[in-house]
C-alpha cells in the first residue's frame, strides 16, 4: 500500500488567540472576520519586513522602526501594504516600552487596508504570544490527526464489508460533509454517496476527472446540454500543475479546484490505472481532508483492481493446469505450502427498510467487488464469488474470524485431494450458521470415540445402513441437517431453504427407508456416526 500523506499543521483562528485571557490581547483595527486564521508568528522591527515573510503569519513588533516623523507622511500606509501585499494575516503592536498607546496613523492604516491589528499589553512578552501560537496549532493538529485516525479506520471497516464500494463512499461522504462520487473508465458514475450537488457542479467535478484519467481510458462523454460551466479555478493537481497529455505523458494521481458557487472539487485517480477516478465535492476543504480522501482512494484501488505479480501469475498457472486436466495434489505447491481451509460466506441479511429488504430477499446477493474484498480480510485471493454464496480457499495456518456483514462456513484443514470433501464441509457448516443465526461455525472437532473405528470399516458399515437412502441424495442430506440440529424442524427448514413442512416429509420418508425409530437417542447416534462417515 503506498504511504499515505500526513495532514498539514491547520493554522489557528485568530479569535481562538483573541480568546487567550492570560494574553489579554485586544483587536482595536482591521476586519472583524470569524474565519480568519493565522500560520504562525514573527517578530520584526524593520520598517519593510515584506522580504521576511511567507504569507499567513501574526506580525509582532514594539514600533522601533518608527521615527517622530513618521506620523505626518506616508509611513505607515507603506508599512501596512507592505505586510498585506506579503499575505501576513495580522499585526500585533506592543504598547511599552517603546509607545505608550498604538499610534493612531497605524490604526487608521490597518482600518484602511483591511488587516486586523491587534494591542498587545505590556505585561504580555511576544514570547508568550509565540508560545500560545504554537500550542493552539498542536493542539489543532492533534485534533485533525484524531480525525483522520478515526476516519482510516471507519474506511477500512466499510472496505470489508459485503458492498465494500458503496460503504466507502458512504463513509466517505459522512467524514467530508461533501459528495463522494466513483467514476468509470468511460466517465460514467458507478456509485455515490452524499447530497448530490447543483448540476454545475456535478459536470465541474466530472470534467476535473479528465486530468487524473490515463490517457489510453476512455474520454467522459459529452454533457448532453453541451459543455459544463467553467469553474473559477484552474484544475491542478494537489503537487504540481497539470499539463497538457500531449506535454506530460503521466496524469497526476490528484487535482483540485473550486466551482462557480465556491465548492471544493477533488479528483483522485485509482492505483489499478484502468480508470477508474474518485470524486469528492463539498462546501470547504479542511486541511486533513486530503489524507482521508486519499486513503478511500487506495481502499478503492485495492477493491477495483486486480493486481497481478508472481503470486497471481502462479496462481493462473495452476488454474490453467487444473482445467487441463492435471492432479490437484501436483498443482497445490503453486498455491503455497501447508494443508488448506474452504470458507463458504453469504452476505447477512439488509437491516430494516434496507436495500435487499425493500427487495424482498432474505439474504443479500454477494457482487464480485465484495467476494475479493471477504478473500482479503481472510488473507486469500483465491476466491469464487458465486451468486448466493462466497468460497475461499484459505490456508490452514491463517486463524478465519468471523467478519462484519457475513455468515460464515468453515472446513477442517485439507490436503488438495481432500478439497472437495472440504467444500461440502463448509457448506454444511454454512447451513448450520445460518440456521442457529451465528456468525462462523466451524467443521469438525477433538477427536471422539468414532475416531477409535479403522476408517475403512467405518465407511463400510456407514454404506450398508445408508444404503435404503443412496438413491435419494434430497433425504440424506435432510436427515444429515436435522440431526445436526438436534431434530429442529424450523432450523432445518432455514437450513436447507425448504418448508417445515417439507423436512418433516423428507424425514418421515427416511425413517420409513431406514426401519428406524428416529425417536430413540441410540439411532440417532448410530445415524448421524453413519453419515459422517459417509461424507
Amino acid at each position: 500500500m503506498p504511504e499515505l500523506p500526513v495532514p498539514p499543521t491547520p493554522p489557528v483562528p485568530l479569535a481562538a488567540l483573541l480568546a487567550r485571557e492570560d494574553l489579554a490581547l485586544r483587536r482595536i483595527a482591521g476586519p472583524s472576520d470569524p474565519g480568519a486564521v493565522i500560520h504562525s508568528a514573527h517578530t520584526s522591527e524593520m520598517a519593510d519586513p515584506y522580504p521576511y515573510l511567507l504569507g499567513g503569519e501574526l506580525l509582532l513588533t514594539a514600533g522601533v522602526h518608527i521615527t517622530d516623523a513618521a506620523g505626518s507622511g506616508t509611513y505607515f500606509d507603506d508599512y501596512v501594504a507592505r505586510i498585506v501585499a506579503a499575505g501576513g494575516a495580522a499585526l500585533g503592536f506592543g504598547v511599552a516600552p517603546v509607545h505608550d498607546t498604538v499610534p493612531r496613523a497605524l490604526v487608521a492604516a490597518c482600518d484602511a487596508y483591511g488587516l486586523p491589528l491587534l494591542e498587545v499589553p505590556p505585561q504580555t512578552p511576544f514570547a508568550a504570544v509565540a508560545r500560545a501560537v504554537w500550542q493552539l496549532m498542536a493542539q489543532a493538529r492533534l485534533a485533525e490527526l484524531r480525525r483522520v485516525t478515526e476516519a482510516q479506520q471507519s474506511l477500512a471497516a466499510a472496505a470489508s464489508r459485503p458492498d465494500p464500494v458503496p460503504s466507502v463512499l458512504h463513509r466517505l461522504s459522512r467524514r467530508l460533509d461533501g459528495w463522494a462520487v466513483l467514476y468509470g473508465p468511460e466517465g460514467t458514475e458507478i456509485a455515490a454517496s452524499g447530497r448530490r450537488p447543483a448540476a454545475p457542479v456535478a459536470d465541474a467535478l466530472a470534467s476535473l476527472t479528465a486530468v487524473v484519467r490515463p490517457a489510453d481510458a476512455a474520454s467522459p462523454p459529452a454533457a448532453p446540454q453541451g459543455p459544463p460551466p467553467p469553474a473559477t479555478g484552474r484544475a491542478a493537481p494537489v503537487q504540481g500543475r497539470a499539463a497538457p497529455a500531449s506535454a506530460v505523458p503521466a496524469r497526476p494521481a490528484s487535482a483540485t479546484d473550486t466551482a462557480t458557487d465556491g465548492s471544493r472539487l477533488a479528483a483522485y485517480a485509482l492505483g489499478a490505472g484502468r480508470g477508474f477516478v474518485l470524486g469528492v465535492a463539498g462546501a470547504r476543504r479542511e486541511p486533513g481532508d486530503h489524507t482521508i480522501a486519499s486513503v478511500a482512494a487506495v481502499l478503492l484501488s485495492l477493491l477495483t483492481g486486480e493486481h497481478q505479480s508472481g503470486t497471481g501469475a502462479a496462481r493462473v498457472s495452476a488454474l490453467v493446469r487444473v482445467l487441463l486436466g492435471a492432479d490437484p495434489a501436483g498443482v497445490a505447491p503453486l498455491l503455497g505450502t501447508g494443508p488448506w481451509r474452504v470458507v463458504h460466506g453469504r452476505p447477512d441479511p439488509a437491516p430494516a427498510g434496507g436495500r435487499a429488504a425493500r427487495a424482498g430477499r432474505d439474504t443479500a446477493r454477494p457482487d464480485p467487488v465484495a467476494a475479493a474484498a471477504l478473500g482479503a480480510a481472510l488473507g486469500s485471493a483465491l476466491v469464487d464469488g458465486g451468486p448466493e454464496v462466497v468460497r475461499v480457499l484459505v490456508p490452514g495456518d491463517r486463524e478465519i474470524v468471523p467478519q462484519d456483514g457475513w455468515t460464515l462456513g468453515v472446513s477442517a484443514e485439507a490436503a488438495p485431494g481432500g478439497w472437495p470433501d472440504a467444500d461440502a464441509q463448509a457448506a454444511r457448516a454454512l447451513a448450520r450458521a445460518h440456521a442457529t443465526r451465528v456468525p462462523l461455525v466451524g467443521h469438525g472437532g477433538p477427536a471422539g470415540l468414532g475416531d477409535l473405528v479403522p476408517a475403512d470399516a467405518a465407511r463400510e458399515h456407514a454404506r450398508a445402513l445408508l444404503a435404503p437412502l443412496a438413491g435419494s441424495p434430497a433425504l440424506t442430506e435432510t436427515l444429515r441437517a436435522w440431526l445436526s440440529l438436534h431434530g429442529s424442524w424450523d432450523r432445518t427448514a432455514v437450513a436447507l431453504s425448504v418448508h417445515r413442512n417439507t423436512v418433516r416429509q423428507r424425514v418421515a420418508r427416511s425413517a420409513a427407508l431406514l426401519g428406524a425409530d428416529l425417536d430413540d437417542p441410540d439411532v440417532r447416534m448410530e445415524l448421524w456416526f453413519a453419515l459422517r462417515r459417509d461424507e
